[in-house]
């Protein structure tokens, strides 16, 4: 059985191929990518979707295909993966979203992210949900302010995936309660 996690406007699914449009012009379009990286190729993102697909496969989990009820487009992705081996986050169930820009103001990814929450604390409900972001990405650290997510300022971080000559270099760690 496929996954699928629904709110009142959106549902999150399992990935697909034929996503890869759609999803290559979210991760082209660059004001979307602003504070998230350099933008993605096509490959790039064919290959992005295989990687997804073999963490929802492997963990049960991982940023789902993001997708409108009214007339199911694809808008981004929001979910869980466990953090990269590289990062403060290594391991913790790590929340995350992207956002098509004509999608940004509608509060999708409160929305979406509120019920990945929920969702993770029935499926995980001894672990804290975590998430990282540039310092500088004000959208997202408000979507996690929004959420009741705590910054914890002795967690943040230069990501190593990052060009150290970046301004998206310096990193932040939110958790949904602070650990002890």
């Amino acid at each position: 059985m496929s996954f699928r996690l629904e709110t009142e406007r959106l549902i999150m699914r399992e990935w697909r191929q034929e996503d890869a449009d759609d999803f290559y012009a979210i991760n082209s379009d660059p004001r979307v990518m602003e504070t998230l990286g350099p933008l993605k190729t096509r490959e790039e993102i064919s290959g992005l979707i295989i990687r997804l697909q073999e963490l929802q496969a492997k963990d049960g989990c991982c940023f789902w295909a993001l997708e409108t009820k009214a007339d199911g487009k694809l808008i981004g992705w929001c979910g869980m993966i466990r953090g990269a081996h590289d990062v403060p986050v290594k391991d913790k169930l790590e929340i995350g979203w992207r956002l098509a820009f004509d999608s940004w103001g509608y509060g999708y990814i409160t929305e979406a992210a509120k019920k990945c929450i929920r969702w993770a604390a029935k499926r995980f409900p001894d672990e804290h949900v975590w998430a990282i972001t540039s310092e500088n990405n004000d959208r997202s650290r408000a979507v996690m302010e929004r959420l009741g997510m705590t910054y914890l300022p002795g967690m943040d971080f230069d990501h190593p995936l990052v060009d150290p000559k970046s301004d998206l270099l310096r990193h932040v760690t939110y958790c949904t309660k602070e650990p002890s």
